[in-house]
């Protein structure tokens, strides 16, 4: 199971009470700076603008492909080791908001992960260094080190071997 904090809700669903739990001006502003930095062409750009006003931890030459959508409203629980990429048009979540309740959970991304196009990362999952996430891949569970995972149910496709050279 995922990590992840359930706070429960009464009356309407979790959704239509979002700003009960996120201030509306906070979810204004991370969506006019996801929106830039998704269409950003530089680099070095995108990273300040997901240290210093989203919040988010991310390491040295991460590079983040057009059109990533980063979670709007806790984008603060996402980390992203050193020399990652994180490929064309993926969604990474930090929050659910469901019917009766709504979940909130950490993203952990390690160091020299690939993580293919169109990928869906959920709340609460951890995925170690070295994996490789396939393109259109929903990131459900945690990703061990040195995996290399895709699909929708995930699975493992293959494991590299770090101390064989392969």
């Amino acid at each position: 199971m995922r990590k992840v904090d359930r706070y429960p809700v009464e009356g309407p669903n979790a959704l239509w009470q979002i700003y009960r739990t996120v201030s509306r001006w906070k979810g204004i502003k991370n969506f006019i700076f996801i929106q830039i930095a998704r269409y950003c062409p530089v680099l070095s750009w995108k990273n300040v603008i997901y240290r210093r006003v989203l919040g988010m931890k991310v390491g040295q030459h991460t590079a983040f492909g057009l059109m990533v959508m980063v979670d709007v409203f806790f984008p603060e629980h996402i980390t992203i080791g050193d020399n990652s990429v994180i490929g064309y048009n993926t969604t990474i979540l930090a929050h659910e908001y469901l019917i009766q309740e709504y979940r909130i959970g950490k993203v952990m991304i390690g160091n020299n992960v690939l993580i293919g196009a169109n990928a869906t990362i959920l709340p609460g999952v951890t995925i170690g260094d070295g994996a490789v996430v396939a393109a259109g891949t929903v990131v459900h569970k945690d990703v061990p080190a040195g995996a290399f995972v895709g699909g929708n149910p995930l699975r493992e496709l293959r494991r590299s071997d770090t101390n064989s050279g392969k």
